[in-house]
């Protein structure tokens, strides 16, 4: 019971904005395997290592989870990491509440791409990479028997350099231009507000989550008041934490990963499509590309880091964030 295949350049909000120079000589490896391979439980570990040029991350061998996602600096034309190994994620883990992977690693590997997947007693899951500077480069997806949402806890990576500590913020590029039109291939769209995560080291470095059916939990110990262009309505409350976001992925549904000039465009989202996603479920062709301050402005970044409760409602995430 394996997901169908939702392409990965959904994750990115519009594929197209991301030149293929950006993942020249990307290629992943896993287990010393470079080439499509089945490789058998008992082989798997507890955990093992995605080894990419442009992005590496460890998996979780029994929930398909990763820690550590690092894009590694490589030279390349359009980086955005400085030049450095930079720390993005420590750990985007799903709660399988019980039900347990236990299949042998399926590995399919492409050019810069590669997937993964394991199976379980009413349960699958999937995670496809890109090895690529910029752009859409991740997304996992899970599907359940009994058609219930899993909870995706994303957790920020801080790292030994202060400077490469990543953080969520409201883009205020999106906050200054919110309700503006703008436009998109022959027509025009609606500038939402946008919340992003980068550091305080390159002023390229910018990402976001990128859901398709899944929903983020608001977090009422994360409070923020943020200033907004109306009069009427001069601040919005905004429930998200500065290094964690936890999203209810429906079963089918994916959360992605979008790094660099996709994400920070405006562009309508992808259609909620969770079975035999075509090439129209995709958001593709021009759109606004609005950018980010940097360095962000300290009233726009999200506090706090972790909710009060994060050591017992996040468990080890919060209390181990690299």
């Amino acid at each position: 019971m394996m997901l169908a295949v939702l392409p990965l350049s959904l994750a990115a909000g519009g594929a197209d904005a991301a030149s293929s120079a950006g993942c020249e000589g990307g290629a992943f490896s896993v287990l010393g395997r470079t080439q499509n391979a089945t490789i058998p439980a008992s082989a798997l570990g507890t955990s093992f290592r995605v080894q990419g040029k442009y992005n590496q991350f460890d998996v979780d061998a029994a929930t398909l989870g990763i820690r550590n996602f690092t894009m590694t600096g490589a030279p390349n034309p359009l980086d955005i990491t400085g030049g450095v190994p930079t720390p993005v994620f420590a750990s985007k883990l799903p709660d399988h509440r019980g039900l347990t992977l236990n299949s042998g690693l399926t590995v399919e590997i492409t050019g810069e791409s590669i997937e993964i997947g394991r199976t379980g007693l009413g349960i699958s899951m999937k995670s496809q990479a890109k090895d690529c500077a910029n752009g859409g480069i991740f997304q996992m997806e899970v599907e359940r028997q009994d058609g219930t949402p899993t909870l995706f806890t994303h957790v920020l990576a801080e790292g030994p350099n202060p400077q490469l500590k990543a953080f969520y913020f409201d883009n205020r590029n999106f906050r200054d231009r919110e309700g503006d039109e703008v436009p998109y291939k022959d027509i025009t769209v609606i500038v939402p507000a946008r919340v992003n995560f980068g550091n305080d080291f390159s002023r390229k470095f910018v990402g976001r989550d990128s859901p398709q059916v899944a929903t983020r939990r608001a977090e009422p110990d994360c409070e923020n008041r943020i200033a907004t262009r109306f009069p009427a309505i001069p601040f919005a409350t905004v429930r998200h934490c500065g290094g964690v976001s936890r999203w209810d992925v429906a079963s089918g549904g994916r959360m992605g990963q979008v790094m660099g000039e996709d994400a920070v465009e405006v562009a309508p989202p992808a259609t909620e499509c969770v079975q035999n996603c075509q090439a129209q479920n995709r958001v593709r062709g021009r759109s606004t590309v609005l950018g980010f301050p940097f360095p962000v402005n300290g009233a726009d970044r999200l506090q706090p880091r972790f909710p009060p409760q994060s050591t017992a409602s996040l468990g080890s995430v919060a209390s181990n964030p690299r």
